[in-house]
């Protein structure tokens, strides 16, 4: 049976453009990766009872404040029940005043410099959304900074930024507080946004992801599905454990 992630999209901040882009090309591998995706911008789909459809919630370059109350707790509920959680780019921007989301995606976005040829150093090479990057990959995109360091919250940086690579005149101004090396995509083994007593899925994150022309870059491609295969192998949802309290079941 297929792995079913809901693919979450709702903007209430800045919007990329890239949002259709990169639901077209995740639509585009649903078969290799085996998943059912269901796209949505509809918050209301946030209960106890949709969520516990899916063995992963896909946050897909969203901003600002795109989940009321109710959506809050079940995400909660969801993650506390063993499900897992992937974030994608300026998914770092949204949910500011929800501590727990912050905790899962690891750090929220700062600021960026202008978009420009940049360069990523690869930390991991094991990890199976880093293990078909070169060394040093070259690509076009925006290279975010972070408020926080994502490894205080026990994050494993995957990807790191090269500052040399690119022009960014506002660090001089700025205290950077993301520690180094500069992360720009890591995961977590047990999601820091689950409570106490809860069952701690995956949760991984890249800051990757602004440009139209990215999601349709094989290398690009290759880190998200990684990253999402990566998740679902936590076996904590029903797609690939019959215990799972959360997941496909059918």
């Amino acid at each position: 049976m297929p792995a079913r992630i809901l693919a979450y999209s709702a903007t209430a901040g800045f919007r990329h453009d890239s949002i259709e882009a990169s639901i077209e090309a995740l639509k585009a591998k649903e078969s290799v990766l085996d998943v059912k995706f269901d796209f949505t911008e509809d918050k209301s789909m946030f209960t106890d009872k949709n969520l516990s459809q899916y063995d992963a919630v896909l946050f897909l370059n969203n901003s600002g404040i795109i989940l009321d109350d109710t959506g809050k707790a079940a995400l909660q509920s969801y993650l506390n029940l063993g499900g897992n959680f992937l974030g994608i780019h300026c998914a770092a921007d949204a949910l500011r005043d929800t501590p727990f989301f912050g905790r899962q995606i690891g750090a929220y976005f700062d600021y960026h410099p202008e978009i420009q040829q940049s360069a990523v150093d690869v930390l991991d090479k094991t990890h199976p959304s880093t293990v078909m990057l070169p060394d040093k990959w070259h690509l076009l995109d925006e290279m975010y900074n972070f408020e926080s360091d994502p490894r205080a919250i026990g994050a494993q940086v995957l990807l790191t930024a090269d500052e040399s690579s690119y022009q960014d005149p506002q660090a001089k101004e700025k205290t950077l507080r993301h520690g180094s090396p500069h992360p720009i995509a890591w995961y977590q083994e047990r999601g820091a946004g689950v409570e106490s007593h809860g069952i701690a899925g995956r949760s991984w994150f890249t800051g990757l992801g602004h440009c139209i022309e990215i999601w349709s870059d094989d290398l690009f491609l290759g880190h998200v599905m990684g990253g999402i295969k990566w998740v679902l192998q936590s076996k904590t949802t029903r797609a690939f454990n019959a215990d799972g309290i959360v997941g496909n079941a059918s």
